[in-house]
Order: structure tokens, then sequence, then C-alpha cells
């Protein structure tokens, strides 16, 4: 039987994702929650397993296209009720109502792509749903289902006395012809090509293989696109330009905006003018910190762990956030009141291919500075893989920004959305500084913390920075505040 697997909701009530890549083609045989595609949401791309075990019969949408939840993406050929395996001879009985019709009109829901209809009697009982991601999962069937008739995947011959509805997107069957059989087969290539092709805006259709079995490689979509930028003109020329890279003689490029840009462009606009942005800067000397993470590093208990300027100014927050709840909280417009968290979900702002992602640290308050270190290190590793879950991506009480890795110095951070306080942690520089009366070559770090100043007074905000900056330029200072 044909059983449509429709784009489920992936959490957080998001109403499109984009099919990023087919992990599957038409023809192969998927195990149940095998991972067969790679959608992008607004937060993050996640892998889609499969509910089904069977034959993938059909892909219903390219990498590329952007699909409104509940429409089908695929199609699978699974085993009927009776045991036998997708494809095979065994096929169900008809009912007696289309044994006694004329023959014209045998199949004729087939044709329609329409489902039977359930035996009269009482409802069965709901199937049960186990999930294996976020709206939907595997489906067990429960006694007394109706069965879906499997469509005729072979030929059906149209009488003319069939009266129903055409189908716009069919071709023009006259009486008595068969209608052909769709084949839906797809070049043959392999992930990085199908890539390579896509971001080149070529069709694999039209490309032949060199490879094995003709499989398509680099060097014949290269080949292609060599061929065609001789005969093609410059507007079609322009086509074959990788996405973002300029063609010689276009005066602009655009860019569509989706996926995660379209998702953190509405949530930057949405903080902006809606929370009353405060920015506090502090300029510290953090020449003990970058001691100890030396000392740190060169030590048995992190050998193998990445310590980072960005870990050391993790902990001194949480340790700060002690003292001053406050910027740990949120404005509750709906019932007019400030929820203060009692735990700390840390975010940390992580450039992507993709764009700006913000994942956070579950119960960062909990960890150890070892823990903090190994939790950074995956978060930012899944983040550049594109493999953040939005689970990571949301229920964040207050982020950190790295802007230093970029040699910046300074910056006015924007809230994430919910959040009461963020921090940008400046590039570390060896500048003159006051020492013990004397001008030194010391190590130098900008703070810049904004808070959203509906929930963090000025003397809050100030205090939370005090603390984390002396935290910085005197980790001993950890032993007061403690």
């Amino acid at each position: 039987m044909i059983k449509e697997f429709r784009l489920p909701d992936l959490g957080e009530g998001l109403t499109e994702s984009e099919i990023v890549s087919w992990k599957v083609g038409v023809g192969d045989t998927v195990s149940l929650n095998q991972v067969i595609a790679e959608v992008e949401t607004a937060k993050a791309v996640v892998e889609l397993p499969s509910p089904f075990a069977g034959v993938i019969k059909e892909l219903h949408e390219q990498p590329g296209t952007i699909v409104e939840v509940g429409k089908p993406i695929v199609s699978f050929e699974v085993a009927d009720d009776d045991g036998a395996s997708p494809g095979g001879p065994a096929m169900p009985a008809s009912s007696p109502a289309e044994q006694d019709a004329p023959p014209a009109l045998r199949g004729q829901g087939e044709l329609r792509g329409q489902e039977a209809e359930p035996e009269p009697g009482p409802k069965p009982a709901p199937a049960k749903r186990e999930p294996n991601l976020v709206g939907y999962g595997a489906v067990v069937e429960s006694s007394g289902r109706p069965v879906r008739r499997p469509r005729n995947l072979q030929t059906a011959v149209i009488e003319p006395a069939v009266v129903g509805p055409v189908e716009t997107m069919s071709p023009v069957v006259e009486p008595g012809q068969t209608r052909p059989v769709e084949t839906g087969t797809r070049p043959r290539s392999t992930p990085p090509v199908r890539k390579f092709a896509r971001d080149l805006g070529v069709d694999l259709a039209v490309v032949s293989g060199t490879g094995p079995q003709g499989l398509i490689t680099r060097e014949d979509v290269q080949h292609f696109v060599e061929e065609q930028s001789v005969s093609a003109g410059p507007r079609e020329q322009a086509t074959l330009s990788p996405a973002g890279t300029p063609s010689p003689g276009e005066r602009e490029t655009r860019t569509p905006i989706k996926g995660v840009r379209k998702f953190t462009a509405a949530a930057m606009v949405e903080s902006a003018f809606t929370a009353p942005h405060v920015t506090e800067f502090l300029t510290v000397d953090v020449t003990p910190a970058m001691e100890l993470l030396a000392r740190l590093k060169g030590s048995r208990e992190f050998s193998g762990h990445k310590l980072t300027p960005l870990t050391l100014a993790a902990k001194a927050v949480l340790i700060a956030l002690r003292r001053n709840p406050a910027l740990n909280a949120r404005w509750d417009e709906a019932n007019q009141e400030i929820v203060t968290f009692n735990y700390v979900n840390l975010g940390i702002a992580a450039a992507t291919p993709r764009g700006l992602t913000v994942p956070n640290i579950k119960d960062a308050h909990t960890l150890s500075l070892l823990q903090l270190a190994d939790a950074l290190t995956r978060l930012t590793e899944a983040a550049r893989a594109g493999k953040t879950t939005p689970t990571d991506l949301t229920g964040g009480t207050i982020s950190i920004t790295n802007i230093g890795v970029f040699g910046i110095d300074a910056g006015t951070p924007i809230l994430n959305p919910g959040e009461a306080a963020i921090l940008a942690l400046g590039a570390v520089r060896n500048m003159p500084w006051e020492y013990q009366g004397e001008v030194a070559l010391r190590q130098v770090l900008t703070l810049s913390l904004s808070f959203d100043h509906r929930l963090v007074d000025g003397e809050q905000g100030s205090r939370f920075l005090s603390d984390a900056g002396a935290i910085l330029a005197d980790p001993g200072m950890v032993l007061t505040m403690v």
C-alpha cells in the first residue's frame, strides 16, 4: 500500500521548512527511523527519520524548496496488512461492491489517487503514536483500521464511460489509451556532487555521467558549466554562478531571505523595538585570568580539553548571576509579571554558514569549569556543522557573544528575545596599562553589557558587570563571592 509522509511540525509552532537534501532516492528501501532527509527550519537543520519501513515511491519536493507543514513530501510503498512485501504479487481483495461494478469504474479510486472508503461498522480505535521526532513518529496500526488500496503502478485502461475530474498535472490521455508509467528515477551522483551542482544552479538530469554505471562526477558538472558558459548569453550565465557570487557584468546579487537568516532578522527587530536597551562598557586588565588559563591548559586535569577566554568569561557570568539574579529573568507582557529564573540556560552566539544562531547550555549553573569547557566545545561544533537541534535553540535565559574573535573591542549587542541581558566579549589586546603605580604592557579586555531596562535597573546592571569584570581581573575574587 502507498503511504504519504507529510512535513511535520518540528517544534515551536514553525509553519514551514526548506528541504536541504534527500538522503534517499526513488526505489530505495528504507527502514523505520532511517534518516531520509535534512530540512532547515527557521532555527536549525534537522534530520527527518522515516516513519515507515518500505520502498520510496516518490519524492514530492526538490532540495531548496520551502514546504509548508502538513504538505506531503514523500510517498512510501509499505507492506500490506496481510504481510505482503512492498511491490510483491499479493494484492488486497476488492470489495463486493467493486466486483459488481462495471469494468470501466473498477480502480477509479486508484486513478484519482483517492483512498478506499472504510467498511461500515464501529470506528476503529485510534492508532498509537510512538514519536521519534517532535511532531510525528512511527505509527503502530490498531486492529480494524481501514486498509488503503494500493495504487495500480502498471497501467490503467481508461474507458470513455469514466467520468471524473481532470488531473491538471497529468498528460492528456485519449480514451482507450494507456497512461504512461512515471519512472521517478533521478540521476546517479553522490551527495557532495549534488550539492555542488545545486550551488551552481545545474540540473543533473541534463548532465551526462562518465563515472561507473553512468555516475555523475564533479568533473562532469564542471565540464557541463564550461560548455554552457561558452554558448549561453549573459543572463543565462548568471544562473550558473554559485549562490552569492556575482557574475561578470552583474551589478547586483539577490539572495532570498529564508531559514535561519529570516528568523534571526524577525527576532532582532522584535527585540530592538520591544525591549528598551541600555548598554554599559567596562575595560579590565585580564592578565591574571590569561595566566590562569595558561596554567590550566598545562595541567593534567584539563589535558585534552579546549579552554579559551570564553570559558572563563562564561564561568564569571554564572558566578555574577548568583549575586545579581535580576539579569536572569524575562518580561511576561501577557501577565504583567517579571519571571526570574532559578536556573541558567547560557546562550552562546555562534556565527554559522546559515546565519547567526544562539544555542544554549542547559543548566549551565550546575557545571564545573571542566564540564563547562566541554559543553562549549560541543555546542559550537554542532552549530558550525548545522546540527543544532530546535531544543538547543530555545529556552535560553542569558547570552554571551564573543566579538573578540573578529578583532572587535566593543559593541552594543541586541538582546536575544525573551532574555534580560547579553554580554559581549571584546578582543584581548596587549596595551599600556597602569599596574602597581607604573605603566606596563598588560592584557586588556572590554566587556559590553546590554540589558532590558524594564527588568534591570542601572544599579543592578552595573553591579553585575562589575562582578564579572572583577573575576576576570583577579580570579581569586571568586572566594569572596561564593
